[in-house]
């Protein structure tokens, strides 16, 4: 092969090669070598690059000819006999991840300086215009203390590097008015020393936005974080069960065992008394727990509407129907838990389906002929005697016996005295924790509070305790602060105080006015008064306009 042959083929490659002889006389280059090297005439070893030429001569002293990596080439040094003499073949190709690294440098938003161990700049960044007010052509070449003599920046943070030998920090001020904060990171060689020193600069009022906005942003997720405990408390219920009495005991007792299956339960209890949160507790308790628990207050729903939402609807069912369907929360509550309140409020027409579905755990959609089957445990409460209503006609007997395979009676808050003063430590507690207040109450206000019948049982109680703690003024909830049914009934036994004889006519009277007196200021609404007093809504209504007229105390 010829030399002219040599050459084109050398000229085909994307890899530059220079061949010299033992007098550092370039023999041939190929095309590749000149580009490489910035340069259109290469005659002689001189005409090289100076690092191309320190490497050679390295490699000459040390024997070593390993591959070697110098900024942006990659080299190898050959030496081989050819035409009756020593020659040497250099080859250089330039490194692809240098130019990925340069274009990273140079759109870098942050910043980049880099220095050698002198502090000579080698390379920066685009955006050193911006920060100092000079392109990179008049900084590359420069050194720092030079540019911090003429308060380009200052100060210059080379020498703490070099002194320091790892990362330091600091603030610089440019010319341009500029306050920067500034990291500067050390890179060794082989032997140990600073090769090279790379320095990050940043505006420092971007970090001091950045910091304002990671500050909201923690402000933003610890309220977030809040509201799920929030969202949590009320959808797993974590209030604690609060009893100290042998009957509240025995009850959950029962509640525990029958959590642990999936039989269906049946609450009974006087309004207030906590259905709810024992419906809750055995789901909690119960393998479902990881599942739903979803509660429908049957009394809530008007009765033409109460099939659909626990059973669910098909497309078209009816008019004003999701043109979709609709799941019910019988099917929604799949491998969970349906609490279903008020129960005896139920139509009979629903208790029939219902009664289908406790059987064998399948329905029908309204408007649907698929039999859908679903794991859903029931837990039924109602506060009215379901054998009466039974008996009434007004509930079925055979869906009774099918909700009252498990019967749990939760006894009123007056058979349970004990509770009492526990439950006042409790919410006392609770409310304060919610409003940030640090209240109590008198001690003369617990055996007032125990020896009091709440007809609103531990609902009525909890109702009171807020009331009492959000509207006192000081840090005592004193006597005189009790509403004035307390006040009036405060004897051992809450019965009738009898200091002398009148005519039994005027005694009933003001038991009745009493009475009646107690039952609004607890409820606020006549309707709930006569329901608890037994008697129909327009009696309290005649009842309290009546003592108005008379003269006697306001109702």
């Amino acid at each position: 092969m010829d030399r002219e042959d040599l050459i084109h083929l050398f000229d085909s490659v994307d890899i530059g090669y220079v061949m010299f002889d033992s007098d550092h006389r370039i023999i041939f280059h190929n095309q590749q070598a000149k580009q490489l090297f910035k340069t259109e005439k290469l005659e002689h070893f001189s005409q090289l690059p100076l690092f191309v030429q320190e490497i050679v001569g390295k490699w000459n002293r040390d024997g070593n000819r390993l591959p070697t990596k110098i900024d942006r080439y990659r080299m190898h040094l050959k030496s081989f006999h050819w035409k009756g003499q020593d020659v040497s073949l250099l080859s250089v190709v330039e490194d692809i991840e240098y130019n990925e690294l340069e274009l990273i440098i140079r759109e870098s938003f942050d910043e980049i300086l880099v220095t050698d161990r002198q502090g000579t700049i080698k390379k920066i960044s685009a955006r050193c215009e911006e920060l100092y007010g000079m392109p990179a052509e008049r900084l590359i070449g420069k050194k720092t203390s030079e540019l911090a003599h003429d308060a380009v920046f200052t100060p210059s943070l080379t020498p703490l590097v070099l002194q320091e030998k790892k990362k330091v920090s600091g603030i610089q001020m440019t010319k341009t008015g500029k306050k920067l904060y500034v990291i500067g990171n050390p890179i060794f060689d082989d032997e140990g020393e600073i090769y090279r020193i790379v320095f990050n600069s940043r505006e420092y009022s971007e970090i001091e936005a950045l910091e304002s906005r990671l500050l909201e942003t923690e402000d933003l997720l610890n309220k977030y974080r809040e509201e799920l405990n929030q969202l949590k408390q009320i959808v797993s219920d974590q209030k604690p069960v609060i009893y100290n009495s042998k009957e509240m005991n025995q009850v959950y007792q029962i509640a525990s065992k029958v959590a642990q299956v999936d039989s269906t339960v049946l609450i009974v209890g006087e309004t207030g008394v906590g259905k709810g949160m024992m419906a809750r507790y055995i789901h909690q308790e119960s393998s479902r727990s990881k599942n739903k628990l979803i509660e429908v207050n049957c009394g809530a729903i008007p009765e033409n509407l109460i099939e659909s939402e626990l059973f669910g609807y098909e497309r078209g069912a009816f008019t004003g129907a999701n043109k979709e369907g609709k799941k019910g929360v019988i099917e929604l509550a799949d491998k969970g838990t349906l609490f279903l309140d008020e129960i005896g409020e139920l139509p009979l027409s629903t208790q029939v389906k219902l009664l289908q579905f406790l059987q064998d755990n399948t329905f029908r959609r309204v408007g649907g002929s698929e039999l859908i089957q679903v794991d859903t445990r029931i837990i039924a409460a109602t506060n009215q005697e379901l054998p009466r209503l039974v008996k009434e006609k007004k509930f079925r007997e055979d869906f009774y016996y099918r909700l009252n395979v498990v019967p749990i009676t939760i006894p009123p808050l007056r058979h349970r005295s004990e509770d009492i003063s526990i439950l006042i430590q409790f919410f006392v507690s609770s409310f304060n924790s919610k409003y940030g207040l640090h209240k109590q109450l008198h001690e003369d206000i617990y055996p007032m509070l125990c020896q009091y019948a709440w007809p609103g049982n531990v609902r009525e109680l909890e109702n009171l305790i807020e009331r009492l703690l959000v509207t006192c003024d000081g840090n005592i909830v004193k006597v005189e602060e009790l509403p004035s049914y307390l006040l009036e009934n405060n004897t051992a036994d809450q019965g009738i105080v009898v200091k002398s004889l009148i005519p039994l006519k005027e005694a009933v009277e003001q038991l009745e006015k009493k009475m009646i007196t107690m039952a609004y200021e607890t409820y606020k609404n006549t309707y709930k008064c006569a329901e608890v007093l037994e008697v129909n809504q327009s009696t309290v209504v005649r009842k309290m306009k009546k003592y108005l007229e008379d003269g006697g105390t306001k109702v």
